[in-house]
């Protein structure tokens, strides 16, 4: 199938005004979709879920129940965001990156009341085949790297690699790596390491 012809498929619903989903994409009712969205083959978006605007969802996410997402984030194929995670706006998750709501599952064991939730802060990257375990919070502009293992919780602007994962250094709000002077190659915003150990922008462009 051409590009052309699949996105032909994209339609209009009037529950929606503004967004655009495929026709194969099932939004139950309760939902809330902000303009500028665009949502692909196979989603499903359950009960409770708020998207905000311009976000993108790619082939085969499933959301909810009872998750919010922010504006403009992209969720690549092959992820589902269940009940307890939400996402700030500028969010990237990355193609089958994986996220949890219990710690301790067993089929034969019910756990509805057990959820933990996870916050995803804005503008954080999450890598392909990354696992978010539950309970934790992703700091702002904080990069995953593919196939990372998160256990605990993610310091702003962390570059976070490995199982579990460590943090191996910092990156700036454009995703770029920073190096010992903590200049950004790509906008020259600089940054500075704080008593605690964090970092934050020291000079903003």
């Amino acid at each position: 199938m051409s590009v052309a012809s699949s996105a032909s498929q994209m339609i209009s619903d009037p529950r929606f005004p503004g967004a655009k989903l495929h026709e194969s994409a099932y939004v139950d009712e309760g939902a809330s979709i902000g303009s500028g969205t665009r949502i692909w083959h196979f989603v499903h978006i359950l009960p409770d879920v708020s998207i905000g605007r311009d976000c993108v969802l790619g082939q085969n996410v499933m959301i909810g129940p009872h998750v919010s997402v922010g504006d403009n984030c992209k969720i690549q194929n092959n992820v589902a965001l269940y009940q307890g995670v939400r996402l700030e706006d500028d969010v990237f998750c990355g193609p089958s990156c994986v996220f949890t709501n219990v710690n301790n599952p067993r089929a034969f064991v019910e756990r509805k009341n057990e959820f933990r939730a996870t916050l995803v802060k804005k503008g954080a990257s999450i890598g392909a085949n990354a696992t978010i375990v539950c309970g934790h919070t992703i700091g702002a502009y904080a990069f995953i790297a593919a196939g990372a293992v998160v256990t605990s919780d993610v310091p702003d602007y962390a570059l976070m690699v490995g199982v579990p994962a460590r943090r191996k250094g910092w990156v700036s709000r454009t995703g770029e790596l920073l190096g010992p002077d903590l200049v950004c190659p790509r906008t020259g915003e600089t940054y500075r390491e704080t008593a605690g150990g964090n970092l934050e922008v020291f000079a903003a462009k």
